[in-house]
């Protein structure tokens, strides 16, 4: 998928701009908030207005909030880049265009870092603001430790000392990253000795030293106690990396719960558990290093550079080698083969079309079919059900999508666009869930057991199938009977259990009131002095 995460960004003008007073930016004459001539300009000294002059767009890789990111190709040279194209009707107020001129300017700060991606060039033109940087192609952290065939210590020790070198990097260097997160960490390519790379500098700042920030930003599987108290500084990057660090070595975050106030909850309570499988396996200095990095208090918390002197990471070829057993991987392969378990339901859910079902599908696909090429890509399927009031995440729509391109041309004709609008229909319908869990319930017994479980989805499984199995269970089976109720399946068909699912789907703008709501009640101390 190349750089489509970098597409996201800037998304952080989402929190940046929370009580602020929204500000023209055409308001200004003088060019101050980005205005000459009456034309909105974003950067001061772009690399050139025409990238067509220079570049070649290729096939979209991802899109976002604010940009499209595109495969582009430099004429001179033949050399491939991700470019992402930033469309200046997004930016609606002076601190949109601020971020992008931030973004910008800590991407260009930055010295060159094998492990941090490059920024090559910009482009401005009357329309759109384009950045051309290094393309990063070898997959997200996770799921290149999902399909290694082994999963060590020593292999996360690796991996760690990365990410710590990058906040190094940026703390030298006066930037707070403020979003670390494995899905901000691309390979840069397929090659098993690819470099990881930090790819989002979306949520970014310039920090002076002893400066301290107010802001609700990040993502609230990593975001650190005193960011929720609105007063921090650059020690929440560590914070950020330490729960990296326990998610590597036990595939499950530190913090976590089904609800945003049970996260928070949890981020303040700071109780980190080394009890749970494989932590008995993990060695003593592994997690003394965890501890020190999820410190509530940020005072004593390690900086990166105490963290790189760790004896664990000191002595990285020296940590174990050997599996911490199936465990890990399984958790990791588990939020597949779950969304996996949700697409066979909604396919057994669209074998029960009736006629008056599908009444206005023909008028829904063509007004999705915006390019009336008689079918769908996954732009016009997700915004068209939007249109049609289906509020659901991108992660979602791509089940969907997958569920129905039943020929994997990558698009969806009339005929596999019915069977997508009756997903949607029915996972709300409580008859057709019925239906989609008797198939799954083939003895009747009112429960989804073990065996039928593996039996639904044995092609799906691999080496350490039980272990996926089981996890599921645990995720899905609630009320911990070892076994799926009806209640509880179609709990797990309307949200998901996808904890990296839904740390992308939380909603920022809920989880900053809430941090307003824990103070008001006293469950958070009120912070001074920030900014």
């Amino acid at each position: 998928m190349g750089n489509c995460i970098c597409c996201s960004t800037p998304n952080g003008a989402l929190q940046r701009k929370r009580g602020r007073k929204k500000q023209n930016p055409y308001a200004n004459d003088s060019g101050e908030n980005g205005n000459e001539g009456g034309k909105l300009v974003v950067l001061k000294d772009p690399t050139g207005h025409d990238i067509e002059q220079a570049y070649e767009l290729g096939t979209e890789l991802g899109r976002g909030e604010f940009g499209i990111t595109y495969l582009c190709t430099e004429k001179s040279s033949g050399a491939v880049y991700a470019c992402k194209k930033i469309s200046k009707r997004k930016l609606k107020t002076a601190v949109d265009i601020e971020d992008v001129r931030r973004e910008v300017a800590i991407m260009r700060h930055m010295p060159k870092h094998p492990n941090i991606v490059t920024l090559k060039d910009t482009y401005e033109d009357d329309d759109a603001v384009h950045l051309v940087m290094e393309l990063c192609e070898g997959g997200e952290l996770f799921d290149r430790i999902v399909a290694r065939g082994h999963y060590t210590e020593r292999a996360a020790a690796v991996v760690m000392r990365t990410i710590v070198e990058v906040v190094q990097a940026c703390h030298g260097h006066g930037v707070m990253h403020r979003d670390l997160k494995p899905e901000n960490f691309l390979f840069a390519n397929k090659k098993e000795t690819a470099p990881l790379k930090a790819i989002d500098f979306g949520l970014s700042v310039f920090f002076a030293p002893g400066e301290r920030f107010n802001e609700i930003v990040g993502s609230p599987y990593y975001m650190a106690p005193e960011v929720l108290r609105r007063n921090y500084g650059p020690e929440v990057d560590i914070w950020s990396a330490g729960v990296i660090l326990y998610i590597l070595l036990c595939g499950v975050p530190p913090f976590w719960a089904e609800t945003e106030e049970g996260v928070a909850q949890a981020i303040i309570r700071s109780v980190v558990d080394f009890k749970r499988d494989p932590w008995p396996r993990v060695s003593e200095n592994a997690k003394d290093l965890v501890k020190k990095m999820l410190n509530p208090d940020p005072t004593r918390r390690l900086t990166a550079q105490q963290v790189l002197d760790h004896p664990w990471l000191q002595n990285a070829k020296k940590a174990p080698n050997v599996s911490l057993g199936e465990t890990v991987k399984a958790r990791l392969k588990q939020f597949a083969v779950t969304n996996k378990l949700k697409k066979r339901a909604l396919r057994v859910m669209a074998e029960h079309l009736s006629v008056e079902e599908v009444a206005g599908i023909k008028e829904g696909f063509a007004l999705m079919d915006t390019g009336k090429k008689g079918k769908l890509d996954f732009t016009e399927l997700k915004v068209g059900l939007h249109k049609l009031g289906h509020h659901i995440s991108d992660a979602d729509v791509r089940i969907l999508m997958e569920a129905g391109d039943i020929d994997k041309d990558g698009y969806i004709d009339y005929g596999e666009f019915v069977a997508i609008a009756v997903h949607l229909k029915k996972i709300d319908n409580d008859e057709h869930l019925h239906k989609a869990f008797i198939f799954f319930d083939q003895n009747k017994s009112g429960y989804i057991e073990i065996e039928e479980l593996r039996n639904a989805l044995a092609d799906e499984l691999g080496d350490n199938g039980e272990e996926v199995i089981d996890a599921i269970i645990r995720d899905v089976d609630t009320d911990k009977d070892g076994r799926i109720s009806y209640d509880e399946f179609a709990a797990m068909m309307k949200a998901g259990t996808d904890w990296r699912k839904a740390s992308r789907q939380y909603s920022r703008e809920r989880f900053n009131s809430l941090s307003l709501k824990l103070m008001k009640d006293g469950s958070l101390p009120k912070s001074n002095g920030s900014r």
